[in-house]
């Protein structure tokens, strides 16, 4: 069995390009290798911010030879018709079988090809690879017309400790590679994956991505426990950094006292996003004066001029954030209010002036729905966008919302009010806290909900993968803010209101708009409770009940039918609700007529289907005020009653029986256990 290493160098890959590049590089080249016949025992990718690499186990010396057998025309077919066969086939009419299949005597052609060398089946497999790989972002050099994402300069192919003889963009395979750029320059030989990395990591280059993180991550722990604080977890820039280094080492930074001032959100951002460096935090969670660099360098002085070097590029990066901090605060934030005007919302759906004038109504009458104040809620949402006009937020984006705070508890505005703005966006993924404080929710609510009802009903909704305007987001982050808080806000009436605040002339009116954003959150709703087990189509089971808007109790209704459904009486009773469905559906359709129809009761002869009527008596009389007290396990309760009467119909009484007054009634009573149970839930899309 041989061992395939290949390594690509080139000029740096940028950082987020690489985890896909690894992924396609071995997808390329597996499928290739599998498409030609070769197996292997197992493979692996590394790659760094200068090298993809693949290393492939257990790969056959050959791909196995190969017999095919085709069968050709009758003998004695028309002469085209066998020259047609031997052409497509590769073979001579002397090459042929006749053989008899018991319907006649047919030619039969055994192709045989023998395996090639997987030398040369990588060769192939490779070059192509290198030709079409699909880098989001490439480039040509010189003269030539391939295309790599930076100047490719080595490539290293060797198969079972043989150089494969393959080429691209001019730079033919050999046995050579390259350490670290700086601290091991120049080309050494490697003879097989182990040499090779073995050798590499002698020559200050850590090949495995994972174990760069894990390297960045333990020497940060170690430099944060020795100034005496707290590392800032960010796993992503831990990704970033491992992709800009081959060879980390990590140093600590000073942060001049003058701009500790700037709040500590600012100053993190600035380094995080410029300068790639992680912060460190007191005990008490605020930023220290330090901060951490990850060097792609061992320095003979420790580091002491990287460190000085790196302070002095930060001054002037914390120089600019400080000056757009005391530059904004000079104006009050409702004073930048006008400039909205001029900043496009969405070209159907007005400007950001004609949103905010929107949030006012929505926050507000959302805050009347939760027990907030609405006047404060008002006031929470006429400032929430006014920081887009910020410098400060012109150069970093991300702190949108945030700056307003400070801002706003600069101005003077109360503190819930700065607090709500801060708020508004939240929750953006899964990932982040809701808001709790009622002020808060309501401009958050009413920010999800004006994007949701205004993309909707000029009909630009995400369709299969697409959602250029995160209305899923948005409808999820809705969710978790009713659901998480505990809100009584039905779906319905909520959008319709939201519908009500728009100024400009929508193509659908609140109605349409409402069912299709009610029929998209029973999608949401479902994706959010995936995780606790709660199965989609017990959502979809309540959610299609008339007028169930409310999230709070659909929630509490899907899972006391998911508990009902658990359990024996469930399981048998949602079998006979089938059983009776079927047979209701079966004879209306036969008999061209409905028995949704009174039930006679003088016509319930026999004793189970006089059991059966009772038992839905009953519970017609016991599931409203179950139902409209949101008891739902005692409605399950009364429920799980009718399980006994079904079974005994279905046992002791015959439907279609001879005497048809008496058929048409048993169709009637039949059809009464569909809506009985309906009142609970649409227990026709329940699956399974």
């Amino acid at each position: 069995m041989a061992e395939l290493l290949l390594e690509l160098l080139s000029e740096e890959i940028p950082a987020r390009m690489q985890g896909r590049a690894a992924e396609d590089l071995q997808k390329l080249v597996g499928d290739g290798l599998a498409g030609a016949g070769l197996t292997w025992q197992a493979m692996r990718v590394l790659v760094t911010s200068r090298r993809l690499a693949l290393i492939a186990d257990g790969l056959p010396l050959a791909t196995p030879d190969i017999a095919e057998e085709r069968r050709g025309p009758r003998v004695g077919s028309p002469e085209a018709a066998v020259d047609g066969f031997l052409k497509g086939a590769g073979v001579s009419l002397g090459d042929c079988e006749q053989r008899d299949t018991g319907k006649g005597i047919f030619y039969f052609a055994v192709i045989r090809r023998p395996g090639r060398s997987t030398a040369a089946v990588v060769r192939e497999v490779v070059e192509q690879t290198l030709a079409t790989f699909p880098w989001p972002k490439s480039q040509r050099w010189g003269s030539r017309s391939e295309r790599w994402v930076r100047p490719l300069q080595r490539i290293l192919c060797l198969l079972d400790g043989a150089v494969v003889p393959l080429s691209f963009a001019g730079v033919t395979a050999a046995n050579l590679t390259e350490g670290h750029r700086f601290l091991a320059p120049g080309a050494f030989a490697v003879s097989n994956a182990a040499d090779y990395l073995a050798r590499l990591a002698a020559a200050k280059v850590v090949v495995d991505a994972a174990e760069r993180r894990r390297l960045i991550l333990e020497q940060a722990q170690a430099a944060a426990d020795r100034e005496g604080l707290v590392l800032r977890a960010d796993d992503g820039l831990l990704a970033e950094v491992a992709g800009l280094v081959e060879w980390p080492v990590v140093l600590v930074g000073s942060i001049d006292q003058d701009f500790m001032a700037v709040p500590d959100e600012v100053l993190i951002t600035s380094m995080r996003s410029h300068q790639k460096y992680f912060s460190l935090l007191k005990a008490d969670g605020r930023l220290a004066n330090r901060f951490l660099v990850v060097s792609n360098m061992q320095a003979a002085d420790g580091g002491k001029a990287v460190v000085a070097g790196n302070e002095r590029v930060l001054r002037a990066r914390l120089s600019d954030a400080k000056f757009f901090w005391d530059t904004d605060r000079k104006q009050r934030l409702e004073s930048r209010l006008p400039k909205l005007a001029e900043r496009l919302y969405y070209a159907k759906l007005g400007s950001m002036a004609d949103k905010v004038e929107r949030l006012v109504g929505i926050a507000g009458h959302v805050a009347g729905l939760i027990g907030a104040d609405a006047g404060l809620a008002g006031r929470a949402a006429r400032l929430a966008k006014a920081d887009l006009s910020s410098e400060m937020v012109g150069e970093f984006p991300e702190l949108q919302g945030l700056m307003g705070r400070y801002y706003a508890l600069n101005d003077g505005e109360p503190t819930p009010v700065a607090d709500a703005i801060a708020r508004h966006y939240a929750p953006q993924g899964p990932g982040e806290a809701c808001p709790t404080e009622p002020l808060a929710v309501a401009v958050a609510l009413a920010d999800k909900l004006d994007a949701l009802a205004g993309f909707f009903a000029i009909d630009e909704k995400p369709t299969g993968s697409k959602d250029p305007f995160a209305l899923r987001r948005a409808a999820l982050g809705v969710i978790r803010l009713i659901l998480e808080n505990r809100l009584r806000l039905p779906l319905t009436g909520l959008f319709t209101a939201v519908h009500a605040q728009f100024r400009v002339v929508l193509p659908r009116n609140a109605a349409d708009t409402a069912a299709d954003l009610l029929e998209f959150f029973a999608d949401r709703l479902k994706v959010h409770l995936r995780e606790s087990g709660l199965r989609h189509d017990l959502v979809s089971a309540v959610f299609a009940l008339d007028g169930e808007d409310d999230l709070l109790r659909l929630v509490a209704r899907a899972q006391a039918l998911k508990d009902f459904l658990a359990s024996d009486d469930g399981a048998n009773l949602l079998i006979a609700y089938r059983r009776a469905a079927n047979i209701v559906r079966i004879e209306e359709k036969k008999d061209g007529c409905s028995y949704a129809r009174p039930v006679l009761a003088e016509r319930l002869s026999a004793p189970a289907e006089q059991a059966l009527a009772a038992a839905l008596g009953e519970l017609a009389v016991s599931l409203p005020p179950a139902l409209a007290g949101e008891r739902f396990g005692e409605a399950m309760t009364a429920l799980a009653r009718l399980r006994r009467p079904v079974d005994a119909f279905f046992a002791e009484v015959t439907v279609n029986c001879d005497d048809p007054a008496l058929r048409e009634n048993r169709l009637a009573l039949l059809a009464e256990i569909g809506p009985a149970m309906g009142r609970i839930a649409e227990f026709s899309r329940i699956e399974g």
